[in-house]
């Protein structure tokens, strides 16, 4: 018969056993679950690595969240971890309450552990968060595998730190054995040759988000394209900084071209779409956007350079129907008819909340195809038109065309071509000026939440200067 101990004095009790190394298998088959998490903290902060290999064994619930704790991380302490799941993995040891079946590496919030650790203790709510059921995180669990280990990972160093390393050569031993399973890849850095070896070892039909940003050429995009293919759950892909080499030849490029995008026949999953930087999609546009076949929410395509017809196939895409976020910042549009982005705009008014054509180089001309689509967007809360050298009547212009968005909360437009002189140069009274007028037709029309007219960015500090009510210098 237990007798009913106050928590304080269990816990208590508990650190005294770590500090005396006394923490055995059969206390701990006796410790109350809700001071597992308390106890797990001192010994993983303290480095009481047999206590921790034990405490594991006997870990009483379906997930340990070990990723908050790994912001300063010990290879010896993250091995003793590892060890300790091997009884599991191996099935050499089966204890009375074990429930472990994640070991989740994934960065939580730093005060997660802390803040589980006295709700337990103080029994003011239920361990739902360490037992509630993990199943459909991974779309491998529902095998046999006795335990999936979840881990973010960004690759940002030319190698793995340590424990990652220990991590990798523990998982690639025990094939077979367990799952890891990756939701968010970043990789920054590393070569590719050292990320082929990491993906070869997760399984790549988890992972949800894949960001790219390595400098890149073309060959090397190529190699990474089947590993592409194999994410069939991916939700989001960022690709940044990839550059065609000199010395391919047209036709090499049209198949490494071919060989990404055909990819994207297979990504069923995918919402949310960022390229930037990309030097091989002009002209080659359309055979991307005929790969998608699903409905993308955000579609971000930036700093590239494309055709006229680009902008054309992207107005005939049927997957952009449904966007909510449109992002062309640094597309130059000065020389091409913008009627393409007036169909595109007229597809998407009922859904798109975010219009970013910064730095299109869109002139006066230009502007009246656009306003009649660009008005009906009724769902849009945020519009930068900034970068684009337009004068003082056309911004007038556009700003009546806005009158009706009333879910508009924040408007950035450039400031009037006439706030410079014929140098370029921008003339600071004269710009505050313009802007007190526009604010003031504004005013006359709607009552804006947030609106701000921009300078280009000043030669000398590199940042722009800002109209709201007041003129916001830049710093120099």
């Amino acid at each position: 018969m237990h007798i009913r101990t106050p928590a304080r004095l269990l816990e208590l009790a508990g650190r005294s056993l770590l500090r005396n190394q006394a923490l055995t298998m059969s206390t701990l088959e006796e410790l109350p679950t809700e001071l597992f998490p308390p106890l797990f903290m001192e010994a993983f902060s303290r480095r009481h690595c047999e206590a921790l290999k034990l405490m594991v064994q006997a870990w009483p619930f379906l997930r340990l969240p070990l990723g908050s704790l790994m912001k300063r991380p010990c290879p010896e302490t993250f091995q003793a971890v590892l060890d300790g799941l091997d009884a599991l993995v191996t099935q050499r040891v089966r204890l009375r309450r074990w429930k472990l079946q994640v070991l989740d590496l994934q960065d939580v919030s730093e005060n997660f552990w802390m803040v589980w650790s006295e709700v337990m203790v103080s029994g003011c709510l239920p361990n739902d968060m360490w037992n509630r059921k993990p199943v459909q995180d991974c779309p491998r669990m529902r095998e046999q595998q006795p335990l999936t280990v979840f881990i973010d990972l960004c690759l940002k160093n030319r190698a793995l730190d340590e424990c990652l390393t220990c991590l990798f050569l523990w998982v690639k031993q025990r094939e077979g054995l367990l799952h890891l399973c990756c939701k968010k890849l970043k990789m920054l850095g590393m070569p590719f040759h050292n990320i082929r070896n990491i993906l070869k070892t997760v399984n790549l039909d988890c992972i949800q988000e894949v960001e790219m940003n390595c400098n890149w050429t073309l060959p090397v995009l190529a190699e990474f394209t089947p590993y592409l293919g194999q994410m069939r759950n991916l939700h989001r892909l960022v690709l940044s900084d990839v550059d065609v080499s000199r010395y391919i030849s047209p036709e090499k490029k049209k198949e490494f071209v071919t060989q990404f995008t055909s990819q994207f026949l297979k990504l069923r999953y995918l919402q949310k779409l960022y390229i930037n930087s990309v030097s091989f999609l002009e002209g080659h546009l359309d055979q991307l956007l005929s790969c998608l076949k699903t409905p993308l929410k955000i579609l971000a395509i930036t700093n590239c350079v494309l055709l006229e017809s680009d902008l054309r196939h992207l107005s005939q895409c049927p997957s952009i129907g449904q966007l909510k976020t449109l992002d062309l910042t640094g597309i130059r549009l000065a020389n091409f008819s913008l009627v393409p982005l007036q169909v595109l705009l007229e597809k998407v008014a009922g859904t798109l909340e975010y219009l970013d054509l910064d730095d299109c180089g869109i002139v006066d001309s230009q502007v009246n195809t656009i306003l009649p689509a660009l008005s009906r967007c009724f769902e849009l809360t945020t519009f930068n038109f900034r970068g684009n050298p337009v004068s003082m009547a056309t911004l007038e212009n556009l700003l009546c065309h806005t009158i009706r968005l009333d879910n508009l909360c924040l408007e950035l437009y450039p400031a009037p071509r006439e706030s410079y002189d014929a140098g370029g140069t921008l003339c600071r009274s004269r710009f505050a000026q313009l802007g007190a007028e526009l604010m003031g037709r504004v005013r006359d029309l709607r009552e804006p939440k947030r609106i701000l007219f921009c300078t280009d960015y000043c030669p000398r500090c590199g940042n722009r200067s800002f109209y709201d009510l007041e003129l916001d210098q830049c710093c120099c």
